[in-house]
């Protein structure tokens, strides 16, 4: 199969396009033919990338992305619920090859059926970013209808999904972007958006009931004092991973596959409760472009890629 992958401990600037085998669905797996995946810059910084879940490092070739939308090529032993022919979407093993290729393979517990509503572009920019809210907002802090929530990032690819998510919830949802983003971030759900090039946030909010972080660093350091009595605070940042600060450590999150709150989020967006962006689009080919895009920032969203 044609493949974007590496074969040394690199950057962006390392990929390169060849052929690699065709991988086969294993039990309980599933191999999806790939139409699109999405980029995600900090892949390069973490650990399964490089390494085995036992601390080995990883054999080369590596192949980057771990969230797709795609076909079902084939069904692995013991699978069922799901078809040959079935539009799917969801993530692989952080430990194995991603989806920069024509063919992956899944767990049948990290895939569910596509929205039918959106195209293979939109649906593979889902799995990562609206999972990660999804797990943060409801099952790491809990959110309750009526509580007010502060997101910072609210028009990066994961803080699309927690503004509207909360909003749904029925929180009151306070949200940090820059200048040209107030608007949209507004017309996500947001009853409440900071410029935080021109104010401070900490200067106009207090007492907060919960605080949603996908930043990170002096962000992070300065949310803390903002939270009421009994307030809870999450961080999805990537900085946040490898901090010797046990209170965020406590807070950190990674993210988790999980079929039934994919299923979920399809029927959100199927049902226009859950809106989906994308800021560019390149073909494989290009993933390096795409890569150098994402490192500029200042995105309303991911950077799918589709097919060689």
């Amino acid at each position: 199969m044609k493949a974007i992958f590496l074969n040394e401990k690199a950057g962006p600037e390392a990929l390169v396009a060849g052929d690699l085998p065709q991988p086969r669905a294993g039990a309980g797996q599933v191999l999806v033919k790939v139409h699109a995946t999405a980029v995600t810059p900090t892949e390069f910084d973490w650990f399964p990338t490089w390494n085995t879940p036992s601390g080995q490092a990883r054999p080369f070739p590596i192949v980057l992305s771990h969230e797709f939308s795609g076909v079902i090529e084939s069904l692995g032993p013991d699978v069922t619920g799901l078809k040959v022919g079935d539009a799917a979407y969801g993530l692989n093993d952080w430990f194995t090859n991603g989806a920069q290729a024509e063919y992956c393979v899944a767990p049948v517990a990290a895939i569910a059926p596509a929205p039918k509503s959106i195209d293979h572009v939109k649906r593979a920019v889902v799995p990562i970013s609206a999972l990660t809210s999804w797990q943060g907002l409801f099952d790491r802090i809990k959110l309750q209808h009526g509580e007010r929530i502060l997101i910072h990032g609210g028009a990066g690819g994961v803080g699309i999904f927690a503004v509207q998510l909360a909003r749904w919830r029925g929180a009151h949802v306070i949200a940090t972007a820059s200048n040209k983003n107030l608007s949209f971030v507004q017309s996500l759900g947001a009853d409440q958006v900071i410029d935080y090039h021109a104010t401070r946030f900490e200067k106009v909010v207090r007492d907060i009931d919960c605080v949603f972080d996908a930043v990170g660093g002096d962000t992070l350091v300065r949310s803390w004092d903002l939270l009421a009595k009994n307030g809870r605070l999450v961080t999805v940042a990537t900085g946040s991973e490898k901090t010797t600060d046990q209170r965020v450590r406590d807070a950190f999150m990674l993210v988790q596959a999980n079929a039934s709150q994919l299923t979920e989020i399809a029927t959100l967006i199927d049902s226009q409760k859950l809106r989906v962006f994308v800021e560019a689009v390149f073909p494989l080919s290009k993933a390096r472009d795409a890569y150098l895009r994402a490192k500029q920032g200042e995105m309303r969203g991911k950077i799918a890629l589709t097919k060689l």
